[in-house]
């Protein structure tokens, strides 16, 4: 069993300010952090945390950062035998604004992960035979994303796609996905409702298996072959928003990896989601299994 990741790889440059501004405006910010990121790394390592065994397949650029990325990662416990690096192309780069309430806003420089293509397909086939479940997103090349979905399902393994930054996903590969996780607004955008529930019960009618729109402080709401559920999230001072969506896919992939039924990893993406918003960052707001275990056993619900 083990989770495999394909996807981005970043620095994340973190400014911190008491209100997200106004189109145009100029606000004076706290101060400034650089984390290690990307929705790859991120879901990597949130699952890699929960226990499972995990492969991030990616790029970075031959460079410092890079560097110190894929040590970082191996350090969190991720396989990293499968990222290539690029001579011509940077390390990604994410420009994070973050409030005082803890809501951001998030620009993204692609890099070298926007030229992820046949080298890393190659590696990512190699392991995909000896998977459980795939993790994609969508800050990596699109042709890339439907190569990689084509190869898992070829092969019998369960992919879930965090359809972020949101973008048009056609019904072929809808139709090849065991799970697919928007937040709100990515489900509205890629159903055309503002309705979570209408919005899941499209995605399910283009034929994704299970749909889980994730709802921030409100949990998420799941669509699936057996039925639908809320599943709520425990109330948490929050400090940062950053990687708590990735820490929801990350922890549920590993659940699933490790054969929990469905309401329990629901359940355990919810917390560990919760936990990383009390947090700074993306790696260091990750939760460890213990952690969410703790939480769960306090009895949130």
């Amino acid at each position: 069993m083990s989770v495999v990741v394909l996807g981005s790889i970043n620095s994340d440059g973190v400014v911190r300010v008491p209100r997200l501004p106004l189109p145009g405006e100029t606000i004076r910010g706290s101060d400034f952090e650089t984390y290690p990121g990307g929705k790859g790394a991120n879901q990597a390592v949130a699952a890699a945390r929960m226990g499972a065994q995990t492969s991030l397949v990616g790029r970075v650029g031959r460079d410092g950062i890079g560097a110190y990325l894929i040590e970082e990662l191996r350090s969190s416990g991720v396989d990293v035998g499968s990222i290539g690096d690029d001579m011509e192309a940077t390390t990604g780069l994410a420009l994070i604004t973050v409030a005082a309430d803890g809501s951001n806003t998030i620009v993204t420089v692609g890099g070298a992960n926007h030229r992820v293509a046949s080298e890393e397909l190659h590696a990512f086939e190699l392991l995909v035979s000896s998977a459980t479940i795939v993790l994609v997103q969508l800050e990596i090349p699109m042709e890339a994303v439907t190569t990689a979905v084509e190869i898992s399902s070829a092969e019998g393994v369960d992919v879930m796609l965090d359809p972020s930054p949101v973008r048009e996903i056609g019904d072929d590969l809808c139709g090849k996905l065991a799970w697919i996780t928007p937040n709100e607004l990515e489900a509205q955008a890629l159903s055309g409702v503002a309705d979570p529930k209408e919005a899941a019960r499209i995605l399910r009618d283009r034929g994704a298996r299970n749909v889980v729109v994730t709802l921030g402080e409100r949990g998420a709401y799941h669509l699936g072959p057996d039925g639908e559920a809320h599943v709520f999230a425990p109330k948490v001072d929050v400090v940062d928003t950053v990687g708590c969506g990735d820490a929801f896919n990350g922890t549920l992939a590993a659940l699933l990896d490790a054969g929990e039924p469905v309401d329990a990893a629901l359940r355990w993406a919810c917390a560990g989601g919760a936990i990383a918003a009390t947090r700074e960052g993306a790696f260091p707001s990750l939760p460890t299994r213990a952690e969410v275990g703790a939480l769960l056993d306090r009895g949130y619900l």
